[in-house]
């Protein structure tokens, strides 16, 4: 497949993506702990796309990064070293995975290239982030170069499986709108070429431009379906206790990314399941003080409803009367016992929830807890991730706490 380059020299001044491993440089120390099970050809978890590396060649504080993902993967660094902007470049790649527009995704693009980044001759200057979606068609790497300055645009992306390029793009005319997209095609004619916009990702767009005749359009289609069902199975979760504490109007029953809704969401998961129910009472129970027989939402007269605990004799203990830790708490382990259906997420188009992955994003996952909190919370991660219907990806300043637990991937930061 003779495709030209889509990361040139001259589309930004930061380093070429390559196919090589990553190697970390500027003497960022990066290290990985891992103790996990891999699941075995045909493992149910292995049909599920997900994502297994994150890769920041430029952006932000990060040059020439790759980060391991595992099914509960904790970055632990003090501040600054780049935890948060690691996971914002996550959600980032989830969103224009969804189809969202670049200057949705990036309301401040220039904060995301790299500070000592010099411009080229055409003043232009950007960031590269990739990631690697490995599924039924084994693993899909995805790259992608964007332009911040002076107008915010994608100048490259490339979709590759085996070695082979299925998708590439390139800005060959800046006074377009468009970049050139070649795809691999295997018939008679072996790449075709579009121009495809220039504010969306290529790989999202491919289901609309690909027909799906020959093996080789089959096989980019499986690839970019692949990698945008795995992007899309995100929840980025960041309890809000000061907005959970007050009564909430009855709504659709799905939990929002602060958890505001907490109590509208228990109505609805209460119903459901009695079994699932069941084991969330019973995790509240082990990180919050006091008797707990029951999580319930309760129904008030203005038509508003509240969550509480049933103590079990007689007493109900609304929730605004509990502290911080133990909100955060209760709503981390409630998003751990449900997924897509309950979550808000974007459903990745006719993919059955069966068969994602969902992926909770959180950062300073373990803030307002104290240790016997953050322990329960980590045991009951493990074990809901390694079932594979869910995934955590996680911050923290110190990870000496999840030191040694089954199943967790704990990447070092330094600044």
């Amino acid at each position: 497949m003779a495709v030209s380059p889509a990361f040139s020299a001259s589309a930004l001044s930061t380093p070429a993506v390559s196919a090589d491993p990553v190697v970390p440089s500027q003497g960022r120390a990066r290290t990985a702990e891992t103790s996990s099970v891999i699941p075995a050809p045909g493992d149910h978890r292995s049909l599920r796309p997900h994502l297994t590396e994150l890769r920041l060649s430029a952006f932000a504080n990060h040059r020439g990064a790759g980060f391991p993902l595992g099914p509960l993967t904790l970055f632990a660094g003090p501040s600054g070293s780049g935890k948060t902007s690691a996971l914002r470049a996550y959600e980032a790649l989830a969103r224009l995975g969804g189809g969202a527009e670049l200057a949705e995704v990036f309301a401040d693009p220039r904060a995301c290239v790299p500070e000592r980044a010099r411009p080229d001759a055409q003043r232009r200057r950007g960031f590269r982030i990739g990631c690697t979606a490995d599924g039924p068609e084994g693993p899909v790497r995805l790259d992608v170069a964007v332009q911040a300055e002076p107008d915010l645009r994608i100048v490259g992306e490339r979709l590759t499986s085996g070695g082979l390029v299925l998708l590439e793009t390139a800005l060959r005319d800046p006074s377009r709108r468009a970049v050139q997209a070649a795809w691999h095609t295997a018939g008679a004619t072996p790449v075709t070429r579009a121009p495809l916009p220039d504010d969306r990702l290529g790989t999202a767009l491919l289901p609309l431009r690909v027909a799906g005749k020959t093996d080789g359009q089959r096989r980019v289609l499986a690839a970019a379906e692949q990698m945008v069902v795995a992007l899309r199975s995100v929840f980025a979760c960041d309890p809000r206790p000061d907005r959970m504490r007050l009564p909430v109007p009855v709504g659709f029953g799905r939990l929002l990314g602060g958890c505001d809704n907490l109590a509208d969401v228990l109505g609805r998961t209460r119903a459901e399941c009695g079994r699932r129910h069941a084991q969330f009472v019973a995790a509240v129970r082990s990180g919050c003080a006091g008797p707990v027989a029951d999580v319930l939402a309760e129904p008030l007269r203005d038509g508003t409803v509240r969550a509480v605990l049933d103590r079990g004799d007689g007493v109900r203990t609304a929730l605004g009367r509990l502290g911080d830790g133990e909100l955060r708490y209760l709503a981390l382990a409630l998003v751990l016992f449900t997924g897509p259906g309950v979550l808000e997420v974007d459903p990745a188009g006719e993919v059955p929830a069966a068969m994602q992955a969902l992926t909770v994003l959180a950062d300073d996952v373990d803030r307002r807890l104290d240790p016997r909190q953050r322990a329960e919370l980590l045991g009951l991660a493990a074990r809901m991730c390694e079932r594979g219907h869910i995934r955590l990806l996680g911050t923290t300043a110190d990870a000496s706490w999840a030191a040694g637990t089954d199943g967790a991937t704990v990447v070092h930061l330094e600044p």
